[in-house]
């Protein structure tokens, strides 16, 4: 399995990685500018090439990620299919713009993840650890609170304090915060250019903006579950080998 073609260490190459990294942002905006309702609507259906192009980016990432990351994308990819399922489909938190859940979506889950993941492995946010640790604290409280002020987002509240309770459990580990930061752009993205909508009242109870900024704690709480995956993962196949 280690010398197969998605797990060869090998192909691990941290400066391309970081590379595409950076590009998150870029490729974000336009991706879903092209998969907007704007763009839609004036010119063609660009579904398609957006998802064609969120498979050669997850690709990049991928074949130059190490290891540990690729395991944790590649479940990502599926784990995330799941969670659309249920939250989109089943829950109604949110809808897309077409019915169907864009084939780009899953995909797109597992790039935010991965870039949160990259930047968080980076020598400056382990250098800068504890004062991050303290910064991220801050903005998180201070973003959660003020959208439930100001936009009377009571969803961000209560799972922005559910974050929290995450983070405290995981010893305030910058990865989660990383990530945070990479969902909360992609969302603003998103929303903005009517790919997908929030609804107004979660479970037709819970007011929420469009986007909540407490749906950071989806992707946190994700994680924990796609680690013990992948760690039930690793248990099967060190059984077989031995």
């Amino acid at each position: 399995m280690s010398n197969s073609l998605f797990f060869n260490e090998n192909h691990y190459r941290p400066k391309t990685q970081l590379f595409l990294a950076f590009l998150f942002t870029v490729f974000t905006v336009f991706a879903l500018g092209f998969d907007s309702v704007y763009f839609t609507e004036r010119y063609f259906d660009a579904r398609m090439l957006v998802n064609l192009a969120a498979i050669i980016y997850f690709s990049g990432i991928f074949f130059t990620a190490d290891l540990p990351l690729r395991k944790l994308m590649l479940v990502m990819v599926f784990l995330s299919y799941i969670g659309e399922l249920i939250f989109c489909k089943l829950l109604g938190m949110y809808d897309y713009r077409t019915p169907m859940i864009p084939l780009y979506v899953p995909f797109g889950h597992a790039i935010v993840y991965a870039s949160g993941y990259i930047f968080a492995h980076t020598n400056w946010v382990i250098r800068q650890e504890k004062l991050l640790q303290k910064g991220f604290a801050i903005f998180f409280i201070t973003l959660f609170l003020g959208v439930g002020i100001f936009l009377k987002d009571y969803f961000s509240l209560i799972f922005g304090a559910l974050f929290f309770v995450l983070l405290r459990r995981k010893q305030w580990q910058n990865l989660y915060s990383c990530i945070a930061l990479c969902v909360i752009f992609i969302e603003l993205v998103g929303t903005y250019f009517g790919c997908w909508a929030w609804a107004d009242k979660t479970f037709g109870v819970i007011p929420a903006a469009n986007p909540p900024m407490g749906a950071v704690f989806f992707y946190a709480g994700g994680d924990v579950l796609l680690v013990k995956i992948i760690s039930v993962w690793e248990k099967r196949n060190t059984k077989t080998i031995a």
